[in-house]
């Protein structure tokens, strides 16, 4: 028991130590919250809306007033001639201080325009960065995918090699007992040659994929590994009965359609911005100086505080300027605002036949898939009777080698069928379930 006791510490440590070195295996829910944090499109695009925020803000301080204050000194050192021909050495040394407020008090509802405008370009940056995050995570969960499809691949191509290694054993037994020719012993091992082949190339094909996605992460590849799950046969009743339902709540949910809004929005308020040009503007300014002089002439200045008392000042303005003829620039600006304002309705036309043209082909995509994976289902039970039936066959003698192998490739080229048909009808759904805002990580 004292021993016991002494090595338990050891061996928690060499547990600890192994279930460290397990490398993570990444969820789907996490590569998608993982990309959505770390995508350099994302953050651009957090940047500018960072950047909509200032321009909100600055809008809205052109509704303060304007604030300057002035200081100045000027030093003026010389000869100068206070009377014809007579020159002293004179120097100068005089202040100005000032401090002047300007407010406009109306200029054709311009600053109010821009205000609205400002906040319109930060709400179709925010909801472009929703597009942009809907994009990432959909590129992250076909990536997802497409490791697992590989893997799955990678799976039967293994099941494949290990059933032609059984197959030339027994292959092996059977030409030892004298029941079949020695020659069936190299088309076995030809067959397993070439599945050993295909095993490679699924290793390697399921090694891109997680590459793929590791790259989609900006993860390092080496240990990158994502958990395996289990994609069960998809049934019909995840499928879309109609198009139409998923359309109307694109077109009333999409991003990609509210960014087009916004932008007639703020084609409208540009046009009121140029039509600002024709209206009268008023301004109001104060100022508020006053300056302090002394010179080596004469001694006989008041002290520099009582100079800037005496010599106070305050200058009041109110400025009315009425546009007559502007060369034909405020017309133009408009005229341009205009087609502006007709360009953002023809682009959100676009953006809707857009989004319509990409929902049909997704859910004719996913009818078609549905159909290609009912039939890869039948296709793979058709092909495991007969190639059973051609092992009994094989074994008896009936069937010769060759005709065995046409029937397990026929077998195993049903099987891949089958896996793309599954995770090509997966994904064609989850595009559909996309387009319909529901969670893509369930």
């Amino acid at each position: 028991m004292k021993q016991l006791r002494n090595s338990l510490p050891f061996v928690l440590l060499i547990l600890s130590i192994a279930v460290t070195a397990q490398p993570k295996k990444w969820t789907l829910l996490e590569c998608v919250n993982h990309a959505l944090t770390h995508n350099i499109s994302i953050a651009r695009n957090e940047n500018t809306i960072l950047i909509n925020s200032q321009n909100v803000v600055e809008a809205k301080g052109r509704f303060l007033p304007e604030i300057n204050v002035n200081l100045r000194n000027n030093i003026s050192i010389g000869n100068r001639e206070l009377f014809p021909g007579n020159f002293v050495d004179r120097t100068d040394n005089s202040t100005n201080i000032g401090i002047g407020v300007n407010q406009s008090i109306f200029n054709g509802f311009r600053l109010t325009n821009l205000y609205k405008q400002s906040q319109l370009d930060l709400e179709a940056s925010q909801l472009e960065l929703n597009r942009i995050k809907d994009d990432v995570a959909l590129n992250v969960v076909n990536a997802y995918l497409n490791v697992l499809f590989n893997k799955e691949r990678l799976e039967v191509a293994k099941a494949q090699y290990t059933f032609s290694k059984q197959q030339l054993e027994q292959v092996n037994a059977l030409v030892e007992a004298g029941v079949q020719p020695k020659v069936n012993i190299y088309d076995a091992e030809a067959t397993l040659s070439a599945d050993a082949q295909s095993v490679t190339v699924a290793e390697n094909n399921y090694n891109l994929a997680r590459l793929t996605l590791s790259q989609l992460l900006q993860l390092p590849y080496d240990g990158f590994e994502v958990e395996i799950i289990a994609v069960d046969n998809p049934s019909e009743t995840v499928l879309y009965n109609n198009a139409q339902p998923v359309i109307d709540y694109a077109f009333s949910h999409r991003n990609e359609i509210k960014v087009a809004e916004k932008r007639i929005e703020t084609a409208k308020l540009n046009t009121e911005i140029s039509k600002s040009g024709y209206y009268p503007s008023l301004n109001f300014n104060y100022g508020f100086g006053s300056n302090a002089f002394f010179t080596n002439v004469i001694d006989t200045e008041l002290p520099f505080v009582e100079q800037l008392d005496n010599q106070k000042s305050h200058a009041f303005t109110l400025s009315l300027n009425i546009p007559v003829f502007s060369r034909f620039q405020n017309k133009t600006a408009v005229a341009r605002s205009r087609i502006q304002e007709e360009n953002s309705k023809l682009g959100l036309q676009q953006a809707k036949l857009d989004l319509e043209s990409n929902i049909q082909r997704a859910f004719t995509d996913a009818q078609a898939a549905y159909k290609a994976f009912e039939a890869a289902k039948t296709s793979l039970k058709s092909q495991k009777l007969a190639f059973k039936n051609a092992q009994e066959r094989y074994n008896i003698g009936v069937m010769n080698a060759f005709e065995l192998e046409q029937s397990r490739v026929r077998l195993v080229n049903a099987e891949s069928t089958l896996i793309n048909a599954k995770y090509d009808f997966v994904f064609k759904t989850k595009v559909l379930d996309f387009y319909m805002g529901k969670p893509l990580t369930h």
